[in-house]
């Protein structure tokens, strides 16, 4: 196995290094393929352990990376620059596990340590990502604010929505934005070319209300569509800030009121709400937006200094919006009021609050458009790197997921150490409790569901992580009835000459 797996090493880090090996890239990554999944299997033969697990995996997706060469949907020079990368840490990461996994029984740790060792850790991350939550609810909180301005007093605010095959739910929207009690308010929605022509007859329908109807065009190569739809309504709204929000979004008739209010008197030039989920006949059961909530609510940010954005529905200052280069400094991002967030927060001029009953916003999104935005949005987030994917999965796995497997173990009767029989059961209540305070907060799950949904809704979000991988690297993945994954492509600035 060890000389099966050498001599890939070699030949992988020999074709990737830019020899004459990279002509014949797509026969060599059958023979590398092969061989990989050869060692792998050899490798969990010798010995189930988590070492031997961690080195079959890294092998599934250095295969995964040589499909990439296989199918061939870059152009050549992005390609072997994306697939070299990704093969370098892959081949690193499964040599420093080789190496371990052989030093192992030399390095005096016995497997109840090693149990033992993985709960403390999973421990002191539960406790972490406890206390953040607790903090970060207590800091979204909407706030109460005596301050009061005259209609003469507030600026002019433009509700930019963009739309596309939609039909009820803007319906639902536009009622509800109408019927706000802002003195100064302009309601623009955009039809991005809808495929189904009841989506313009609905916005004209409210022509009478005030309305403004804006048609969209094709999006161009070099932009996302729905950030081209983002740029023509910044370009059309006349308010001296903008509310973006999707379809799915309603407001009770003071919410516009309270969020500009909130914007001067906090003095922010940005401010992205959490809104919270309307109770479906059936109950509050949701996975997929739930991650979104978590993931946005539950680690220390600030530490990474990457503020929390959601982008259901943010207001901006028409002018920060320009001067921060508008929307063509991200005309090809997958989240980009992330970039404008990043920029203010640095000024202290952004703000992440979560709504309430006081402000009155929430959202009724389907699960099947949570379920399409995930795969739209979870691997461009990684800046679509699969070494990037097995990092989050095996995170996620280990820290989030597997503390309930060996608490439901504990409870087996498993022969666990004893202290990781404390220590595995104590980070599930710290987690549970975690988003519990979650679901609270935002309606986003019943209260008894909460308490176990965090291990299925990781483990859902593992899988639509990857899913979403696939579907980027050898498939479409459609948005609104159009394919967003377009394979990179390298422009020429002119044709060579005959």
């Amino acid at each position: 196995m060890l000389l099966v797996f050498a001599a890939t090493a070699i030949l992988e880090a020999g074709m990737h290094a830019g020899t004459d090996l990279w002509r014949a890239r797509k026969a060599l990554a059958f023979v590398l393929a092969a061989a990989t999944l050869f060692v792998g299997a050899d490798a969990l033969l010798l010995g189930w352990n988590v070492l031997a697990v961690l080195f079959a995996l890294a092998g599934l997706y250095r295969i995964f990376n040589d499909a990439r060469l296989v199918k061939g949907r870059m152009h050549e020079r992005y390609l072997q620059r994306a697939t070299r990368r990704t093969a370098f840490v892959l081949l690193g990461l499964q040599v420093v596990v080789g190496a371990l996994w052989l030093a192992w029984p030399h390095i005096g740790l016995s497997e109840p340590h090693s149990w033992t060792a993985l709960a403390a850790a999973q421990f002191l991350v539960a406790a972490v990502l406890c206390v953040s939550t607790v903090r970060r609810l207590c800091r979204t909180r909407w706030p109460q604010t005596s301050a009061r301005f005259s209609d003469a007093q507030l600026p002019s605010i433009t509700v930019a929505i963009p739309a596309r095959n939609e039909t009820d739910a803007l319906a639902a929207c536009l009622q509800s934005a109408i019927a706000s009690d802002y003195p100064k308010l302009e309601i623009i929605v955009l039809d991005d070319c809808s495929q189904i022509k009841r989506t313009p007859e609905i916005i004209r329908s409210f022509a009478h209300d005030g309305v403004r109807f804006v048609q969209g065009e094709q999006p161009r190569p070099t932009w996302l569509p729905k950030n081209q739809a983002y740029a023509r309504l910044s370009e059309e709204a006349s308010g001296a800030y903008i509310l973006f929000c999707g379809v799915d979004m309603h407001f009770e008739p003071g919410t516009i009121r309270q969020i500009v209010t909130v914007m001067l008197t906090r003095r922010k030039k940005m401010l992205d709400i959490v809104p919270m989920r309307e109770r479906p006949a059936y109950g509050r059961f949701t996975l997929v937006q739930a991650v979104r909530y978590a993931w946005e609510l539950m680690p220390p940010r600030r530490f990474f200094g990457r503020p929390a954005v959601l982008g259901s529905c943010w207001m901006i200052d028409a002018q920060a919006l320009k001067k921060a280069g508008g929307f063509e400094a991200v005309s090809r991002s997958i989240v980009p009021e992330a970039y404008f967030a990043r920029r203010l927060a640095k000024l202290d001029a952004y703000s992440f609050l979560r709504s309430g009953a006081r402000l009155g916003l929430s959202s009724a999104k389907p699960a099947a458009e949570q379920r399409a935005t995930a795969i739209r949005t979870r691997y461009p987030q990684l800046h679509r790197r699969p070494e990037h994917v097995l990092v989050a999965t095996l995170l996620e796995g280990s820290l989030l997921v597997l503390p309930f497997g060996l608490a439901i173990a504990t409870i087996a009767g498993a022969s666990l150490p004893a202290l990781a029989k404390i220590l595995a059961p104590a980070a599930c209540v710290l987690l549970a409790i975690a988003y519990e305070c979650i679901a609270r907060a935002t309606h986003i799950n019943t209260w008894w569901f909460a308490l176990i949904a965090l291990p299925i809704m990781t483990l859902s979000d593992i899988a639509l992580l990857n899913y979403s991988m696939w579907r980027y690297e050898f498939s479409v993945v459609e948005w609104k009835g159009r394919n967003v994954c377009i394979p990179a492509m390298h422009v020429i600035p002119h044709l060579p000459k005959t």
